[in-house]
């Protein structure tokens, strides 16, 4: 559905009314403000993926009704609807266009699962609309979104759940509190690994839409470009007009433990460098990248590798985190077990393994609007985020890089400040004033 310029124009206006409302709501929710048995009704858009996940996550919690189901693909649409009614015993909406979900009033909250290159623009709406968000990995697809995505939520007062899920963990909780405590004695370094299994994906060319597939909205934000099998419906990680590459996919997880762990933002020098050496196929971004982010004011340096294939693992870790200190070192394996090594003959300390549920996380803060509750606040939505964009920046453009992380912008680089954002396709245009 296309919306004209005059009813968009509405559209804002509305979402800047239903704020108002939502800034002068007393701290304790009264019971109708979700409707008929104070129930948050959600919907999650984009289900072939990560959506499946939302749709299972936020349908085991209590008082959550997920009641829209939204996709491009009219087919994984379909599918996805017909196995809900099957284990919910329910039917459920289904709509092709994420404009129609921002439309509908009795729709309390969204969850965004789309391709990496729709998550900032389609949060940033849905902060319009007046609904709250839970967004994949990486909360934007470039620096700039990812600060309009931070403004948008506070000019709308919205509850925005970055989908970090690690920090709902009980247990990575308990290892950043050792790490402040001092365990390990003075953090000075944090790895973040990403191996992963990632084939040949091959070149299948350009090929006519599918009949099922809305091409055009598929492409949103970006460029319009020619289909290709290579990038639906998942391969499109691997192209940088709608991906990041795997620092920017499983590799957000372990930049925002990076962060967390030593307590940083973004950094003040940037190195980054690798290829691709295992398959001649048609991957943009680079399969083998090692990245290097130093903080030279607080002395400390994040190193991230990523690796596509055979491999050692680093204290048997394939996807996980390793921080350092002066009286030992901290392993994090995955999203919910860490252990810890102390001096020099790596005496195994403290260790534990435990998860969370961040869903449930989202939901508390979207009842108690206490945003201080947040596990996955929308600062992480960009600045883990970023941090991985500017290793890919430092790697596309071949050379050490100066950053000046208040004004977040390049020093003295003009051509690596212009890939800080993208050009945009109307009237999918992430705004200068959100």
């Amino acid at each position: 559905m296309q919306r004209s310029t005059e009813s968009r124009r509405e559209f804002i206006k509305s979402a800047a009314v239903g704020t108002l409302a939502t800034l002068s709501l007393p701290t304790i929710i009264p019971a109708h403000a979700f409707g008929a048995n104070d129930r948050i009704r959600v919907a999650v858009i984009g289900v072939n993926g990560r959506g499946k996940d939302h749709i299972q996550g936020f349908s085991k919690q209590k008082d959550v009704e997920v009641v829209t189901l939204c996709d491009v693909d009219s087919n994984v649409l379909q599918e996805r609807a017909n196995e809900f009614e099957k284990k919910y015993n329910r039917k459920v909406q289904t709509v092709g266009d994420l404009r129609q979900v921002y439309d509908d009033k009795n729709i309390d909250a969204v969850s965004i699962a789309t391709p990496n290159h729709w998550h900032a623009l389609a949060a940033i709406w849905a902060c319009q609309a007046g609904k709250d968000v839970y967004v994949e990995k990486p909360g934007a697809h470039n620096i700039y979104e990812g600060r309009k995505l931070v403004e948008a939520a506070h000019r709308y007062n919205r509850i925005v759940q970055h989908g970090v899920q690690l920090r709902s963990s009980v247990a990575i909780q308990e290892a950043i509190q050792h790490l402040r405590d001092g365990l390990i004695g003075n953090v000075y370094m944090a790895r973040g690994l990403v191996y992963k299994w990632r084939p040949d994906i091959g070149n299948q060319g350009k090929s006519s839409v599918p009949s099922e597939l809305n091409w055009n909205l598929w492409q949103g934000p970006a460029q319009e470009k020619e289909f290709s099998k290579n990038y639906v419906h998942y391969n499109w990680h691997w192209f940088w007009d709608y991906g990041n590459g795997d620092i920017g996919n499983q590799g957000i997880h372990e930049t925002d433990l990076c962060m967390w762990g030593l307590n940083v933002g973004l950094p003040e020098e940037i190195t980054s460098g690798g290829g691709k050496f295992l398959w001649k196929d048609c991957k943009e971004t680079p399969e083998t990248l090692t990245s290097t982010y130093k903080y030279p004011k607080e002395g400390k340096i994040i190193q991230f590798e990523v690796r596509p294939w055979m491999t050692n693992k680093e204290d048997g870790v394939e996807i996980g985190n390793l921080f350092y200190g002066d009286k030992g070192y901290m392993v994090i394996n995955g999203y919910d077990d860490y252990k810890t090594f102390l001096g020099k003959e790596r005496t195994p300390g403290p260790a534990r393994k435990a998860g969370g549920d961040h869903y449930a996380n989202f939901i508390e803060c979207v009842r108690s609007r206490d945003k201080s509750k947040q596990n996955g606040p929308v600062e992480t939505a960009h600045l883990s985020s970023g941090i991985a964009h500017l290793g890919n920046i430092a790697y596309r453009l071949g050379r050490t890089l100066h950053f000046d992380p208040k004004n977040e912008v390049f020093v003295g680089d003009k051509e690596a400040n212009q890939m800080l954002t993208r050009k945009y396709r109307a009237p999918f245009i992430v705004p200068e004033k959100v």
